[in-house]
């Protein structure tokens, strides 16, 4: 037997290029095991973040909502005057109200109606980080003049071909005529599946049973240099209690929990264990059958010697290979299908470092595994049996 067969490293990588076509199954199981994995972890971020991309992007301090708030899919509304209650702090420097609804929109081909989230501002002081907004206050000023969200599903039509093509663009929502002047980009997510921008007045005509004094969101800006937390603290502690304030952050995170609360992050968590579960039956299937076609070889090694702890270290050895090969075009593969996924729903999936990293920790941990499973098959090669 060539003496290099009994060398730790070249032992592993001996068994898995033996069998060739064994090894490109084993590949393949786990590039699959690795794909579903990435899928369900890229799916369950694209949600979530899409879910909270919008209450990253206000540009306040502090955020006031109703007591019962907890997503903005169902949004309730407040007295405006508790808003303009916290302008008697010193450290408050202004305050801007939100309306927030969702209308009907009719796709101008179709002429089918789907639900859009309409955000009404104050044109003057723009809520959201995106430039376009600014760049559109004049028009936005004039009644029934409206922006459209250009990372929106298609299915509201081809709306943001139109606009570059035409320019201003005349839209049915809540069965009343509007005129898109312009585009910004929040994106599509899990509570909404497109976004409009308004002024307040133009809100409150696609809305007329939305009484002006009812908001649904009131921002806060605080002077510079004072405490958000100390703030935060002192309006909770003395404004009435059918409102809660939040920082931007915290209402992302509040946004998140909700829609955890609702079972999608048990759901695509089963998902990733079922994929994992799958990789290590594949690898322990590949290493099983690797160790009974060599049985005589390890059964003669430990005749000389070799003790089970050594023989262990291959099989790891041998499995952390198979992690590596097959994680690579799992990988690869999942960038694709991560693109193809946003082109089909606007999500924001995207790959991740901490994803990335997280996967690659799943695959050779499932393949350890596989490794030390299969290891009962060499504790069974007993050299007596052999000769």
């Amino acid at each position: 037997m060539p003496k290099k067969l009994f060398r730790k490293t070249p032992l592993a990588l001996l068994q898995l290029m033996k069998e060739k076509i064994r090894l490109s199954v084993a590949i393949a199981g786990i590039a699959f095991a690795d794909i579903l994995m990435f899928f369900q972890l890229g799916m369950l971020d694209a949600l979530f973040d899409g879910a909270a991309k919008s209450h990253q992007l206000l540009q306040a301090d502090l955020v006031l909502v109703n007591s019962q708030f907890q997503t903005l899919y169902l949004v309730k509304q407040f007295p405006r005057e508790r808003l303009f209650q916290t302008l008697a702090y010193e450290q408050v420097e202004s305050v801007l109200p939100i309306y927030i609804g969702f209308a009907q929109w009719r796709n101008p081909e179709t002429q089918i109606n789907r639900n859009i989230l309409v955000w009404g501002i104050d044109p003057v002081n723009p809520p959201f980080l995106p430039t376009e907004i600014k760049s559109h206050q004049s028009q936005l000023n004039q009644l029934n003049r409206i922006l459209f969200d250009q990372g929106s599903r298609p299915e509201y039509g081809p709306m943001t071909d139109s606009f570059k093509q035409q320019g201003n663009v005349e839209i049915q929502m809540n069965d009343k005529t509007v005129d898109l002047i312009g585009l910004f980009n929040i994106g599509a997510s899990f509570v909404t599946d497109g976004n409009v921008i308004t002024s307040d007045s133009t809100f409150l005509n696609l809305f007329p049973d939305n009484k002006p004094d009812r908001i649904s969101m009131g921002l806060i800006r605080l002077k510079s240099g004072a405490s958000v937390e100390k703030i935060q603290e002192q309006l909770t502690a003395n404004l009435p209690k059918d409102v809660k304030v939040f920082t931007p952050a915290q209402l992302a995170q509040n946004e998140i929990n909700y829609w955890e609360a609702q079972g999608i992050g048990f759901v695509f968590g089963l998902g990733v264990m079922v994929g994992f579960i799958v990789g290590i039956v594949i690898v322990y299937q590949i290493l099983y059958a690797d160790v009974s076609d060599h049985l005589p070889e390890y059964a003669t090694m430990k005749a000389m010697g070799y003790s089970d702890g050594y023989l262990l270290g291959v099989l790891i050895q041998a499995s952390l290979l198979l992690a590596i090969l097959g994680y690579i075009p799992g990988f690869f593969f999942s960038i694709g299908l991560y693109q193809l996924g946003y082109s089909a729903t606007q999500l924001p999936i995207m790959m991740k470092v901490s994803r990335a990293v997280m996967v690659l920790i799943l695959t050779i941990t499932m393949c350890a595994v596989s490794g030390v499973i299969a290891m009962n098959k060499l504790r069974s090669a007993d050299p007596a049996d052999i000769f």
